[in-house]
């Protein structure tokens, strides 16, 4: 085999591993975890969403929280602080998603955007739901807190490009005017800034926790991805303090 050939397969090679590890950096992207919701809560979001509803209360500023204490009999402070450390920054890549690492304190605070949670064409508009949870991570000897947080889903509205508008807009630049949302700052896809958004809805002004809502199918459907996202980080967490990122991390090396 040629040097040349040898470099090439050297190379791609690399690029194949380096996307491979960048896929497993991210705790779960939405197409994922819609998979994940349908397979935890079924397809049918508005009775997913009311049968959470029974089940979930929100905090005293009426955010959804959720709160778990995970057990690590044997391990110090200082080895479930690196762990969990070394979880965070290979899982949120950008840069500004940890807020807070304070190794005396033993906090970690998590804040990072999870895109299109939900997306559902209406009778005049069209709404894509994004979330960016807040998770803190307390940690002692011994135990670990997990604190997952949501207030907000934050909104692209797409005016005029609900199914109505599909009926009676016939022109040729339809496709482009349903893409474009409604601030004018960005086309649909358009990745030079994720937390931009038209609105915020407060999760308790809205379907399940209100009965009469506009948005009820919207809101149902990013209520169930939102509750399948806390699990699937408390289950992340607690694989890091058990098994560490690679499932091979002790002191015996």
């Amino acid at each position: 085999m040629t040097i040349t050939r040898k470099l090439l397969l050297f190379a791609t090679s690399l690029i194949l591993l380096c996307g491979f590890q960048t896929a497993k950096a991210q705790v779960m992207k939405a197409a994922d975890l819609e998979k994940y919701a349908k397979q935890r809560y079924g397809d049918k979001w508005l009775d997913a969403a009311a049968n959470l509803a029974s089940q979930l209360q929100l905090d005293k500023n009426e955010s959804l929280t959720y709160q778990q204490v995970i057990e690590a009999q044997g391990k110090t402070k200082q080895q479930l602080y690196v762990a969990l450390n070394y979880w965070a920054t290979a899982t949120f890549k950008d840069k500004q998603a940890i807020t807070l690492n304070d190794k005396e304190a033993g906090c970690i605070i998590i804040s990072s955007t999870i895109d299109g949670v939900a997306d559902h064409t209406g009778t005049l508009n069209r709404y894509v739901v994004s979330i960016t949870p807040v998770i803190k991570i307390d940690i002692k000897d011994g135990r670990v807190r997990v604190t997952y947080t949501v207030q907000n889903y934050d909104i692209l509205k797409a005016e005029d490009a609900g199914w109505l508008g599909g009926i009676f807009d016939n022109s040729d630049n339809r496709q482009s005017h349903q893409n474009v949302y409604s601030d004018g700052k960005r086309m649909k896809g358009d990745k030079t800034d994720r937390r931009l958004y038209d609105q915020q809805w407060e999760i308790a002004r809205h379907y399940p926790f209100v009965e009469k809502d506009a948005q009820k199918r919207t809101c149902a459907k990013a209520l169930v991805m939102t509750h399948a996202y806390s699990n699937a980080i408390i289950d992340k967490v607690e694989e890091a303090i058990k098994n560490g990122i690679v499932g091979n991390e002790d002191d015996e090396w």
